[in-house]
């Protein structure tokens, strides 16, 4: 089992602030100030979670490009108070910066969770006997 450091901590913290300011900012019609603070705090938060240099890595890739551009492209609008659209645009930007991601993430949890309805829409599933 990987250990978790103390900065790995605060990381998951900053991220789950974040995402209770986007959640709220977007419950309060997008209100901008909310949004831009939920924004920053979870990219620290990533930061924080997987380091700098990796971080950077991953936003910066080459096939990644596309992504990291209207993700943080929806950042800054948002930060200029623009936030409908900016949310708009970040959320494409992160559909495409995590698309490979998906199926894992919908994986994993259909592994932990069987509902026996979605075997048949899923390819790879098994079906009941």
């Amino acid at each position: 089992m990987a250990t978790i450091t103390e900065l790995q901590k605060i990381g998951v913290g900053l991220m789950g602030f974040g995402l209770f300011f986007l959640l709220f900012g977007v419950l309060l019609y997008f209100d901008s100030v909310l949004l831009a603070f939920g924004n920053i705090l979870f990219l620290a938060g990533l930061c924080f979670i997987i380091g700098i240099r990796r971080t950077a890595h991953f936003f910066f890739q080459r096939n990644k490009f596309r992504g990291t551009l209207f993700f943080l492209g929806g950042v800054t609008l948002v930060l200029f108070r623009w936030p409908v659209i900016g949310m708009l645009v970040e959320s494409y930007g992160f559909v495409l910066l995590f698309r490979s991601f998906f199926p894992v993430a919908i994986g994993f949890v259909l592994s932990i969770v069987n509902l026996p309805f979605l075997s048949a829409f899923l390819p790879n599933s098994q079906s009941m006997v």
